[in-house]
């Protein structure tokens, strides 16, 4: 199994550009399913997850393949199968992502109850409600979701409020089974995370009828089918928020590109708050200069435009080594903080109650070896481990390939003194620089 080996205490400096999002990216590669026709995905990046997704739209008799030039063209070659299996669909929650889609444009699904990070329940009782608010039949039995769509009637509200804020999966299985149903639908309390803006947007690209993109109310009108396309993916704000981080907490000098500075509007606040000097040297380019040690303030994750829940982990490794106690509150997943464990290895000092963390800052972290327990809590582990003194090794890294495309070499490229490798063969290159 690999595992990262980090000798810290060197500051980042240099340029660095962000991929594709991988959570924008899983909706709209599950979306192609409604397609008449091939779509070429642009900028998706190549990750564990992306792979995945694409080995369960095989199984859905979707043809997905990368090309030469890194798109990926998907094209529905066997419409009639319907089951999503549970060897795919536990290793990933995005799976559930294909039940929208199935369900509009074959009428019928069998998907397995997902699976993925260890961060809490996350259930998809919205998910299926907003299926049977559009006029599906769906029944829970032996582990998967079957649902019938032979009667789908379209139109109506569907309303996806829950008790820690819209549902951004379930928003995007609502919108993919509507645009192929009669009527207009009045999706209310709509998820309005730039991902699920982008899905709306490639399905507008494929000729869906949507309105009110971006607000937490959607119209979408039926239409009889849909066309394939080519779209570009939009560019990971959490990638982007996670390099911000390390910058900061190896006090470098980093110019992060590719971003899109509009959708980062409270991580870049909370940052400013903290000391950070951020600029934005071009349009879509931020740039991190060194500031000392960060300010300790109060954090609390909400949905969109809030702060997001997948920056929780790196934001409370940077408060580590804050000049003060700062206070961090998860409402989104509350119990997604296994990573405290793991930092206070390393010499944070973070005492958890209840959905809050209370962190009192440290003069500086030790390398020690640590365990990831899912996917931000990884990336928060190699951000600890560039700016501790002596050496940190992260196990089971394979969490942190679902989500970040070659972070150890964009990381090198920087000046990081990190490699990957694993014990059970010869270790895959030296210590960069």
């Amino acid at each position: 199994m690999d595992q990262f080996v980090i000798e810290g205490g060197v500051p980042l400096r240099g340029e660095v550009t962000v991929s594709g999002a991988k959570n924008a990216a899983l909706p709209l590669l599950a979306a192609s399913i409604l397609a008449d026709g091939p779509c070429h995905f642009e900028g998706v990046p190549d990750l564990r997850d992306i792979r995945t997704m694409m080995r369960i739209l095989g199984e859905l008799g979707v043809e997905a393949e990368r090309l030469e030039d890194g798109t990926i063209r998907t094209e529905v070659t066997d419409p009639d199968r319907v089951r999503a299996p549970y060897e795919l669909v536990k290793t990933m929650r995005a799976s559930i992502c294909v039940l929208g889609p199935l369900l509009g444009r074959r009428r019928r699904a069998e998907v397995s109850f997902p699976g993925g990070c260890v961060i809490g329940p996350r259930p998809v009782d919205l998910h299926l409600g907003g299926m049977r608010a559009l006029g599906a039949r769906v029944e829970v039995a032996d582990g998967y979701i079957a649902a019938d769509g032979s009667g789908l009637t379209g139109g109506g509200d569907v309303y996806l409020g829950g008790p820690f804020g819209p549902t951004v999966t379930g928003t995007a299985n609502v919108l993919s089974a509507a645009v192929l149903s009669p009527g207009t639908t009045v999706i209310q309390s709509a998820a309005c995370e730039p991902e699920v803006v982008d899905l709306a947007r490639f399905l507008v690209a494929m000729g869906a009828k949507i309105e009110g993109i971006g607000s937490p109310t959607l119209h979408v009108r039926g239409v009889e089918r849909l066309t394939g396309c080519r779209y570009r993916v939009i560019s990971d704000r959490i990638e982007a928020g996670t390099l911000l981080c390390a910058a900061a907490m190896t006090e470098g000098d980093v110019t992060v590109r590719g971003v899109d500075p509009g959708t980062m509007t409270a991580p870049l606040a909370v940052l400013a708050r903290m000391g950070v000097s951020v600029e934005r040297p071009d349009e879509d380019a931020l740039r991190v200069r060194p500031g000392g040690r960060p300010k300790p303030l109060d954090i609390v994750t909400l949905p969109y435009p809030g702060f997001p829940t997948d920056l929780q982990a790196q934001f409370m490794t940077l408060l580590s080594v804050a000049a003060g106690n700062s206070f961090v509150t998860e409402k989104i997943y509350p119990e997604r903080f296994i990573h405290i464990s793991e930092l206070q290895r390393m010499g944070a000092h973070i005492r958890k109650e209840g959905p809050t963390a209370i962190v009192q800052g440290v003069d500086h972290l030790s390398g020690c070896p640590v365990m990831a327990s899912d996917l931000r809590a990884s990336a928060a582990l190699v951000v600890a481990g560039l700016a501790a003194r002596g050496t940190t090794t992260v196990e089971r890294v394979y969490h942190i390939d679902r989500g970040y495309e070659r972070i150890e070499e964009k990381l090198g490229a920087l000046g990081a003194r990190i490699r990957r490798e694993n014990p059970a063969r010869e270790p895959a290159g030296a210590l960069s620089p």
